[in-house]
């Protein structure tokens, strides 16, 4: 395993490795093994990959959230270990990506990021555009790997992709999940004993909604849900939805429509989670 703090360094090593494939897997640490899934898959298709180290500024709309974001490299650079000598961790300060100051760019995704995440969290998305935009043209990986459970996000990374001809496949990687169906998240660390072992009501709840919908409507399943929500005494429920799964247009009547996802969001504390599964 070889570690970089430095874009340049890392380039120079690539030059000398053309014209073997790279993978790419970003991530912003605290990682789990929803994160080495993705490296396994990457490892497993590429001659050498590139895990990116970086809790991006550009993306949180609170600074408090972004302060209390988990971090801990001499525990990721551990798990990383294994994956030997083909892996490559880059590291950076904010500086080595976006110079003297950290401003997000400007890009138009129309619905894709004014829905669900959008909506609650203002200019995520454009941050998000925004280092990846950063990590692919300078590091021009064959493959990038993204996880389904941060699914709009993975939607405005193809969207992106598309938007601007960029050359490297986007690869969706499933959703991996602890025991007991709690999707597994950097944020999880965060909860406390009594939050976690309340934690997997939000998938249950995902669950039991698709059972629903062979009985009822969309409509009156968002109704269900709020008001389960809102007699649990820990649990704050922000969205539950109903969308396409590529448009993230929202639905509230199946129409014998199979592309559709069920997404929701809710908060634990100060603590917040979301999740989705096919619906």
């Amino acid at each position: 395993m070889h570690i970089y703090r430095h874009s340049d360094v890392l380039l120079s090593q690539l030059s000398e490795l053309i014209p073997k494939t790279i993978g790419l897997v970003p991530t912003m640490g605290a990682l789990h093994k929803g994160h080495l899934s993705l490296i396994e898959k990457a490892v497993s298709e590429n001659d050498w990959v590139i895990v990116t180290i970086f809790v991006n500024p550009t993306q949180f709309d609170s600074n408090t959230d972004l302060v209390n974001y988990p971090s801990n490299l001499e525990q990721d650079l551990e798990l990383l270990s294994p994956f030997g000598e083909k892996l490559m961790v880059y590291t950076p300060r904010a500086d080595d990506l976006y110079g003297e100051k950290a401003v997000a760019g400007s890009y138009q995704f129309d619905i894709l990021e004014k829905t669900m995440e959008g909506a609650s969290r203002s200019g995520h998305f454009q941050g998000v555009a925004t280092v990846v935009h950063k990590l692919l043209s300078v590091f021009k990986p064959t493959k990038a790997y993204f996880g389904e459970k941060d699914y709009q996000q993975l939607q405005i990374i193809h969207a992106l992709v598309a938007q601007l001809k960029l050359p490297v496949t986007i690869v969706d990687c499933p959703i991996v999940r602890e025991t007991d169906g709690l999707a597994m998240s950097s944020r999880n660390t965060r909860l406390t004993p009594i939050q976690r072992a309340i934690a997997p009501v939000i998938y249950e709840t995902l669950c039991k909604a698709v059972a629903l919908k062979k009985q009822t409507s969309i409509l009156q399943i968002n109704e269900w849900v709020t008001a389960f929500f809102r007699e649990h005494p820990h649990i704050e429920l922000d969205y539950f939805c109903v969308a396409n799964n590529q448009t993230l247009q929202l639905v509230e009547e199946t129409n014998g429509e199979e592309n559709l996802r069920a997404f929701i969001a809710v908060k634990l504390g100060e603590v917040r989670l979301i999740d989705n599964v096919k619906f």
